[in-house]
């Protein structure tokens, strides 16, 4: 989204936005200051777009723990903040996190958790509403894009006035859908002097102890001030059925139910205003929580004394739907649609030319145990690689090989394990995990995959990429001079196009006794300003159809019925890989030579 300057002489307008863009037109228009975030689905496109107002500095650091440091740091200078980030990216962040609630803030601080249930691009479905009551911080829930943006001025003066961090949870659907959105003028941010006060930022156990008292008082003004704040609301219609919902669940339960029920829409979200809700329930004859995934609302209604309807019918995983509602709750099955024409299942690859493929084709023809780690890598589990063995969290693939390996060695079977991680994550956690395999004589073999880019999430830069997020030139830092200056010895650093090469540097690094990484340095396929390589062709009368080259999973391969095999030339990238694996000779480039 590019800037936005309102017409002259208009003091507002009204476009369609996602809600990630529409938190990000409330930054601006609160006057937010500073944003920091670390890239993940469904957060991406917050930061994306606040990089585009000119009065906010914007940045992507390296680790959602960082974005959330520089934050509080930003904070303290007297900036308005916004830290954003994907569900897990908050357990990154939680260190910092629940001792910023204890010290409190100077300007106002938001924390965006987006949350994905049904899992559409993450490894695990947490509700992170359970932080906010863990960490003692408020909780804003929107329920649309206008919400998502007044919620972020909102969140400012909650966090000022009751100096604490505001923890705003969205879900993919508040992230992904559009709606009108009524923008105005950027309001002037408050001037706020820093001023040192080590009793409220120096978190040794006796200030830590004080500042424990501060919380609890914090919460009881900020239980009193939910019992007013004007987006928690009751919409009466017919008392038979009172429904307690929040966020995007409130449009599931108005989509079925209409007028037909009466709500209490929650959007401070903790503490809860336990007067209004019992209130509420006092004057309907049956109550349900409606809401996604965990029993969060109805489990503290229920500690009220409230009798509700929830979970009992309720799912309590995967993403919730008008659907859904109106089976469990009103019997209702829509009849199912049979399409004329079945659609074929298309599970995910990786794209054409990915320089990450050669790689796992070598890893699952060596048939090595492959710690995996978050990222487009995750595609090479699926067929035709299955290379992967494991994908746990960010980081996790270098820890994991080296953890293998030493217990392989201390119970005698002496199995080497291959760590595999994309270069912005090895700077996001993947350092500290190489210094740990040095610092305890590891001897792990450890692939770093670098694409230049932040890839799956849409290409944002990293540290490595000589690049900021407002498209700046900057220092590039090398990873290979990172991993040296760690104690790696053996390093390499290899075309990931090269096939031959690379089989030659991961034989090697397997052998080495010691700490072994090899850097395979590709640009992504689709990065945009790459040279154009001539797209290849399958010459049909050398052809066998041996079907090799199928085993590389590249989507630019046409398989037939009748068992031959084609390129996609506008699919193609010229990568090559398809060529080297083929035994006969039988690719080669459109108009050229033999590549094999």
């Amino acid at each position: 989204m590019a800037e936005l300057k309102l017409p002259k002489g208009e003091k507002s307008v009204k476009l369609f936005l996602s809600g990630n863009e529409a938190i990000a037109r409330g930054g601006y228009e609160y006057g937010a200051t500073f944003a920091a975030a670390y890239p993940g689905t469904p957060s991406t496109e917050i930061l994306e777009n606040l990089t585009s107002y000119e009065e906010i500095y914007a940045e992507w650091s390296t680790n959602e723990k960082v974005a959330l440091e520089v934050g509080l740091g930003a904070s303290l200078a007297g900036s308005r903040v916004i830290v954003a980030m994907k569900h897990v990216g908050v357990n990154v962040a939680a260190d910092p996190l629940f001792t910023a609630a204890y010290t409190g803030v100077n300007g106002g601080f938001l924390l965006v958790s987006a949350d994905d249930p049904t899992m559409h691009s993450s490894q695990n479905e947490q509700d992170n509403r359970n932080v906010a009551p863990f960490a003692k911080i408020p909780m804003l829930e929107p329920s649309d894009s206008q919400e998502a943006k007044d919620l972020v001025g909102q969140g400012f003066e909650i966090s000022e006035k009751f100096d604490t961090p505001v923890l705003i949870r969205i879900t993919t659907r508040i992230a992904h859908g559009k709606g009108l959105v009524h923008c105005q003028e950027r309001q002037q941010p408050p001037e706020l002097d820093y001023k040192k006060d080590a009793a409220k930022y120096c978190m040794l156990p006796a200030f830590a102890r004080q500042r424990r008292l501060v919380i609890e008082e914090r919460t009881a003004r900020l239980q009193e001030f939910s019992e007013n704040f004007p987006y928690n609301k009751i919409e009466w219609g017919s008392k038979d059925v009172g429904i307690i919902t929040s966020g995007i669940s409130y449009q599931y339960a108005k989509e079925v139910f209409g007028d037909s029920a009466s709500y209490l829409k929650l959007t401070l979200t903790w503490p809860l205003p336990e007067k209004m809700i019992r209130e509420f329930a006092a004057k309907v004859n049956k109550i349900y929580v409606i809401e996604e995934l965990d029993p969060y609302l109805e489990t503290q209604i229920r500690a009220l004394g409230v009798e509700v309807i929830g979970k009992d019918v309720i799912p309590n995983m995967f993403e919730l739907s008008a659907e859904i509602l109106r089976e469990r709750i009103l019997g209702q099955k829509l009849p199912e649609q049979e399409l004329d024409v079945p659609i074929p299942p298309r599970p995910p690859v990786l794209c054409a030319g990915c320089p990450h493929r050669p790689v796992f084709y070598i890893l699952k023809k060596m048939k090595v145990p492959v710690m995996g780690d978050i990222g487009c890598y995750g595609l090479a589990v699926p067929p035709p690689l299955e290379a992967v063995d494991t994908t746990v969290c960010m980081g996790a693939s270098i820890t994991m090989a080296h953890g293998f390996q030493k217990a392989s060695s201390w119970l005698g079977t002496n199995k080497k394990a291959v760590g595999v991680i994309g270069d912005s994550t090895f700077f996001h956690s993947g350092m500290t995990g190489l210094a740990d395999l040095v610092f305890n004589k590891g001897a792990s073999a450890v692939l770093v995959l670098d694409n230049r880019t932040t890839a799956m999430t849409g290409h944002q830069p990293h540290p490595g990429s000589g690049i900021t997020a407002k498209g700046e030139p900057t220092q590039e830092i090398k990873i290979e001079d990172v991993v040296r200056s760690m104690g790696v010895e053996d390093v390499a650093v290899v075309d990931a196009y090269d096939l031959d090469g690379a089989e030659k540097a991961i034989r090697h690094a397997l052998d080495f006794d010691g700490p072994s990484v090899v850097i395979f340095r590709r640009a992504c396929a689709l990065l945009k300003g790459l040279p154009k390589l001539p797209p290849l062709q399958i010459d049909q009368e050398k052809c066998t159809k041996c079907h090799i080259c199928l085993s590389t999973g590249c989507p630019a391969l046409v398989h037939h019925p009748d068992k031959s095999v084609t390129i996609d030339t506008d699919a193609c990238t010229g990568c090559t890989v398809c060529a080297q694996v083929c035994p006969f000779d039988a690719i080669v480039e459109v108009g050229g030579e033999v590549l094999g």
